[in-house]
């Protein structure tokens, strides 16, 4: 049986990891889930992705140390999307939901900041406890700074502790916490709504933040000017840009084909 079930509805894919008993995800899991996401990707018949995982204890466990000692290597092949099957993965320019229901441990913490938007059950909690362990939480080193303020970051960094969802929500590292219940129900309605907007701006809204991080704020600008992104040279010269506009000018709204 498979670790990654997907379920599709609409435009809307959704990914369940689900490998108990703490969803912890070893290199053929990893490879796995990035053969999922890369066909997401690339499927213009799907806009948006929602990442969960089953049960309600473990979000994720993040790097499975049993097969770890069994055998895989932790510098082993994870896959086109590397750990995970999304944090490394190129030209992801759709939006990713994560829904977080129980604890989101070293690499699953990382899997679900390798998403556009968190929203976590009131029982989730995060820790990197990798320094415990004497190693690197690398994934997290380069992204906690830019979720969360500098010495908050370096807090969960330096100490392995465990934040809940209230405080994860109180910093804005979480877009929402509900009850468990409907937290995963709340994640697909947001999807649903996203997957009607146009998928052209979002995939320029992903390029563009992603590579402006190494620019400044004027390079960066001339490139969206001159659409020197891919993204953006296609948005401004396709028929969802004109049709934005006319359904502005027609006070309708708009039909978006995705070109």
């Amino acid at each position: 049986m498979s670790a990654v079930r997907t379920r599709q509805s609409g435009t809307v894919l959704e990914v369940t990891l689900d490998r108990p008993p703490a969803n912890a995800i070893d290199l053929a899991t990893s490879r796995e889930m990035g053969r999922v996401f890369a066909s997401f990707r690339d499927d213009p018949g799907l806009r948006v992705a929602v990442v969960r995982t089953a049960g309600d204890r473990f979000f994720s466990a993040g790097w499975d140390l049993k097969a770890a000692a069994s055998g895989d290597a932790v510098d082993g092949d994870y896959g086109i999307g590397g750990f995970g099957g999304i944090q490394e993965l190129p030209g992801l320019n759709k939006p990713v939901i994560a829904v977080v229901d129980g604890m989101a441990v070293g690499g699953g913490f990382e899997l679900a900041l390798s998403c556009d938007l968190i929203y976590a059950a009131d029982t989730a909690s995060f820790s990197l406890p990798e320094i415990n362990a004497g190693t690197l939480a690398d994934a997290a080193t380069l992204r906690l700074p830019d979720r969360l303020p500098h010495h908050i970051a370096m807090d969960l960094l330096f100490t392995g502790r465990w934040m809940d969802a209230a405080e994860a929500h109180r910093w804005g590292m979480v877009n929402e916490v509900l009850p468990a219940a409907t937290v995963a129900e709340h994640a697909l309605g947001v999807a649903e709504r996203l997957a009607e907007g146009p998928p052209l701006v979002y995939a320029a809204i992903k390029e563009v933040q992603r590579e402006s991080r190494r620019l400044s704020f004027a390079e960066a600008m001339r490139r969206i000017s001159t659409s020197e992104f891919p993204t953006v040279a296609t948005l401004y010269a396709s028929e969802d840009q004109a049709e934005g506009a006319r359904a502005f000018a027609e006070k309708r709204s708009p039909v978006w084909k995705g070109r």
